[in-house]
C-alpha cells in the first residue's frame, strides 16, 4: 500500500496559468515552466493540460527533461533548457529540438561550432549572479550572438517575490541597457515578474510556481492536497515518551495513531514541533519527531480512530506548510515523495 495520496487538480493549474496570461500585456506570449517534473506532480500529466490550455512554449532545466518532454508532446511545441548546452549535451539537444539557453562564452562557442544553424537562445545576467552572460562579456561577444539569430534572450530577477525590492527596478534597467533596440524577442518575467506588472513582461512571461499554486501568486488556485493512510491506533500512558530522543512525553493518558509519511515522502523534519494535520475538519498535534517514514499524532480528542488524515488540502497550502518548516514553497512541491500514489483530477 502507498504511504498517501497525493491528489493533483491539473483544471487549477489550467485556471493559474489563464489567470496569469491575462495579467501578461497585450502581445505578451504566456510560457510554462515545467523544469523538475512540473515542481514534482508530473511533467506527463502536467504539461499535455497546459497545451490544451493555450501554453505553446515551456522551459525545463536539462536537455534529459528537455527530451522527456518532447516524447510528452510532440514536435509541435518550443522547448527551452535553461542549462544551455552543455558538454555532451549537442546529439540530445539536436534529437530533440532542444533550444538551449545559452549562459556563457564557452557555451555559445560550443554551439556555434557544434550546431550552427540550430535555434539558441541567451540568458544574461542583470544581477541575480547565477547564470547567463555578464554584461562586459555580452559587450565582447554580442556582434557574433546576434549573427547567429538568437531566438530569445532572458534574464532572471532576483527578487520580484517582494514588490518593494529596489533590485527589480535595477534589473530592469540593466536589461534593457543590454538590449533594447535588438530585433529579438525578450523574457525576464517569471511568476514575480508578472505581477509586478507590464514593464517587466517584454514579449514572453515564463511562470512556475504560480501554476502550481505557490507564492508570490497569492491569488492561485490551491493545487495539491497530500492525504496520509493510518496504520494504527494505541493508547500511552502518562509520563510515557514518543518516538525518537523521547522529545514528546504524554502529559497524561492519550490516544495516538502512527501515520504513514515521513521525511523520505518531503515532509521534513524541520516541520516539528508545532505540525498539525487535519483529521476530517478536525486538527491533531503531531507528537515527537518526524522519521524518515512515520509521523505520530495525538487523537485523544477525537470521538473515533481516523482511517486518514491530510496534511495538505485547499486551506493548508504548501506555502504554510513551508512556513513551519522554515523553508518555501518551492522546496515542499519538489521534495514530495515517490511513494505517493497519485490521483489526478482533470486528466
Amino acid at each position: 500500500m502507498p504511504t498517501g495520496t497525493l491528489h493533483i487538480d491539473l483544471e487549477a493549474i489550467a485556471a493559474n496559468w489563464r489567470a496569469l496570461d491575462r495579467m501578461s500585456a497585450p502581445g505578451c506570449e504566456t510560457a510554462a515552466v515545467v523544469k523538475a517534473d512540473a515542481y514534482g506532480l508530473g511533467l506527463t500529466a502536467v504539461a499535455p493540460r497546459l497545451v490544451k490550455e493555450g501554453a505553446r512554449a515551456f522551459f525545463v532545466a536539462t536537455v534529459e527533461e528537455g527530451l522527456a518532454l518532447r516524447r510528452t508532446l510532440g514536435p509541435e511545441h518550443r522547448i527551452y533548457c535553461f542549462y544551455g548546452h552543455m558538454t555532451g549535451d549537442t546529439s540530445t539537444i539536436q534529437r530533440a529540438d532542444l533550444v538551449p539557453m545559452i549562459c556563457s562564452v564557452e557555451q555559445l562557442t560550443r554551439h556555434l561550432e557544434a550546431l550552427p544553424r540550430h535555434p539558441f537562445g541567451l540568458q544574461l545576467d542583470t544581477g541575480m549572479n547565477r547564470l547567463g552572460l555578464k554584461e562586459a562579456e555580452w559587450e565582447a561577444v554580442s556582434e557574433i550572438a546576434l549573427e547567429a539569430e538568437p531566438v530569445l534572450i532572458t534574464s532572471h530577477l532576483a527578487s520580484s517575490d517582494d514588490p518593494e525590492s529596489e533590485q527589480s527596478a535595477r534589473q530592469l534597467a540593466a536589461f534593457r541597457r543590454m538590449t533594447d533596440g535588438l530585433d529579438v524577442p525578450r523574457s525576464l518575467a517569471a511568476t514575480g515578474g508578472t505581477l509586478l506588472g507590464p514593464a517587466y513582461h517584454f514579449d514572453m512571461v515564463r511562470p512556475g510556481i504560480g501554476l502550481y499554486g505557490g507564492l508570490p501568486f497569492d491569488r492561485a488556485e490551491p493545487v495539491v492536497s497530500l492525504e496520509l493512510p493510518v496504520i494504527a491506533c494505541f493508547d500511552v500512558a502518562g509520563g510515557e515518551t514518543v518516538g525518537y530522543g523521547a522529545t514528546w512525553t504524554a502529559p497524561a493518558d492519550a490516544r495516538l495513531a502512527t501515520v504513514a509519511g515521513g521525511y523520505a515522502d518531503g515532509l521534513h523534519r524541520a516541520l516539528q514541533p508545532g505540525l498539525e494535520v487535519m483529521a476530517g475538519k478536525v486538527p491533531c498535534p503531531a507528537v515527537g519527531r518526524i522519521s524518515m517514514d512515520l509521523i505520530t499524532v495525538d487523537i485523544s480528542h477525537l470521538d473515533r480512530d481516523p482511517e486518514a488524515v491530510t496534511i495538505l488540502d485547499p486551506h493548508r497550502t504548501v506555502d504554510g506548510l513551508a512556513e513551519a518548516a522554515g523553508t518555501i514553497g518551492y522546496e515542499i512541491l519538489t521534495s514530495l515523495g515517490r511513494r505517493y500514489q497519485t490521483s489526478y483530477r482533470g486528466l
